[in-house]
């Protein structure tokens, strides 16, 4: 089974500013790390490969900056990764960063089954995923649990709120898995020492490398969805404090107060 495992660096940290032109996280200078969801589909891949053979590549689109998270994911048992980079595709949307992944797995050659995390921390659209799988045109499932080959098929359960539903689904085919499906490993000291920078196992994919080279598929021009004005909230230290039974009345007469009732 080829395994691909979409990951993405995000901001170790809720602090952070935001460029008010572009509505776009201002990302220089933060501390990063690997989006948190991911790594539960990248365990979830490991685990395949380790149980029915093949191997596993993760693809990311980001800085250079991003190289970090896919070492990592190498560190942890990826056999490569490959790093979607250049300044055209900056600032794109969840339409425009789907269509740039799915321009850099057409790099790669054929797979079998892409994974992908809930959602990331930044954005938090949880759209990607099947974004990337109608631009692909392969069936995609979410909110998955549980995965298990069998008759070179694979059978799934979904966490749909309400109801869980098993199913299956033929490959190639696209799964977002839940953030509740495993724990994922650490990265391995050993391999780290042995692999180093992993400057080999690492392919770094630009603009001039991908077949569609219109772009206003890329990037901000892109990008479907356009920020009318993004700001940081004003943070206020004043602050009512109202205790057990006194909390009910309170809040009424502060909502007849304001008009609101």
């Amino acid at each position: 089974m080829n395994i691909i495992v979409c990951i993405k660096q995000v901001p170790g940290t809720t602090n952070v500013k935001v460029n008010p032109d572009t509505g776009t996280l201002i990302r220089d200078g933060v501390a990063s790390k690997m989006n948190p969801d991911d790594l539960n589909a990248l365990e979830l891949g490991l685990s395949l490969k380790k149980e029915y053979g093949g191997s596993l590549k993760v693809i990311s689109m980001g800085p250079p900056a991003a190289l970090d998270v896919i070492r990592e994911a190498i560190y942890m048992g990826a056999d490569g990764g490959v790093l979607i980079s250049d300044r055209k595709f900056g600032g794109a949307d969840v339409l425009a960063t789907s269509y740039t992944l799915c321009s850099g797995i057409k790099t790669m050659g054929d797979y079998d089954l892409i994974l992908t995390g809930k959602q990331t921390t930044d954005g938090d659209t949880a759209q990607v995923g099947a974004e990337l799988a109608e631009h692909l045109n392969i069936p995609h499932v979410a909110n998955v649990t549980k995965v298990e080959l069998k008759d070179e098929k694979l059978e799934y359960v979904s966490d749909l709120g309400d109801k869980t539903l098993k199913a299956i689904v033929s490959t190639p085919c696209l799964i977002c898995a839940n953030n509740d499906i495993n724990t994922p490993r650490l990265p391995s000291f050993k391999r780290k020492a042995e692999l180093k920078d992993c400057a080999d196992l690492i392919k770094i994919i630009t603009f001039n490398d991908i077949e569609d080279q219109d772009e206003n598929h890329y990037g901000l021009k892109g990008s479907a969805t356009k920020v009318e004005r993004i700001f940081e909230p004003d943070k206020r230290k004043d602050k009512q404090m109202f205790v057990d039974g006194e909390l009910a009345k309170a809040i009424y007469d502060i909502l007849a107060e304001k008009k609101f009732i």
